[in-house]
């Protein structure tokens, strides 16, 4: 038998239990369970890991991607360059960390990309953002991030004119405003300088077609959602746990 699972708080509403739950069934692997693992605090994971042997390999998600690092015994390379972990190996010599979000937004994104989209806006500073701008600089696209409270070389919401926004043509959402069954809920960006030429992309994908999203969609522009990604991260999560 093997066990998998998730990391997270308040994730019941998760794509991946259902995704690797029908995985096991096509490849038949009768064995092979998925579960939930809910933490109030991150201070909990080390009891919930003694509280269930049997463990080889764990997606995590918000709000630990960063404060899970602490808890593992090796980082790879591209997970240490980026700073967040969403995919957790567990066998003989202890716990590594990797990132395979990097790897799904990067396939997602790039068949979007065109001409104009040479600087980009990362709305929200956590470590889904890391793995967002990652990707930028490995495509050499400009970035800024976007915060309620920013921090040194940050944007504040309040700060999207239309010059930073007319030369930003892709945004990405990286918070979880306009999570089901929030789905009234957006980031504030002035949606009012949204043209065509902007791509918005939002990490989330229940809903499929978020707030963030429409308001793009009503004026013209390229939207994508993040279920793609999450199918692209979680096959390279259960390469890694098979390697």
């Amino acid at each position: 038998m093997a066990k998998f699972g998730l990391v997270g708080k308040h994730i019941s509403y998760s794509f991946s239990k259902g995704y690797f739950h029908r995985k096991f069934s096509e490849l038949q692997l009768a064995g092979y369970r998925y579960e939930n693992f809910d933490l109030e605090s991150i201070e909990e994971f080390p009891d919930m890991l003694r509280n269930n042997p049997g463990l080889v390999g764990l997606n995590v998600t918000i709000p630990y991607k960063e404060a899970i690092i602490p808890y593992l015994d090796e980082l790879d390379v591209e997970a240490a360059r980026i700073g967040a972990v969403n995919t957790i190996k567990i066998g003989a010599g202890g716990l590594k960390g990797y990132n395979t979000d990097a790897y799904g937004f990067q396939k997602s994104l790039e068949p979007l990309l065109r001409g104009q989209h040479k600087k980009a806006l990362i709305l929200g500073t956590g470590g889904a953002s890391k793995a967002v701008a990652h990707v930028f600089r490995s495509l050499s696209i400009a970035f800024r991030y976007v915060s309620r409270q920013p921090g040194p070389g940050q944007l504040s919401y309040e700060s999207l004119g239309e010059d930073i926004m007319n030369s930003h043509a892709i945004i990405v959402n990286t918070t979880p405003l306009g999570t089901h069954p929030n789905i009234s809920e957006k980031p504030l960006v002035p949606y009012d300088l949204i043209s065509p030429d902007h791509l918005l992309f939002d990490l989330i994908y229940n809903p499929e077609k978020t707030a963030f999203l429409q308001e793009g969609e009503k004026r013209g522009a390229q939207i994508k959602n993040g279920l793609r990604m999450l199918e692209l991260q979680a096959e390279k999560a259960w390469e890694i746990w098979n390697s």
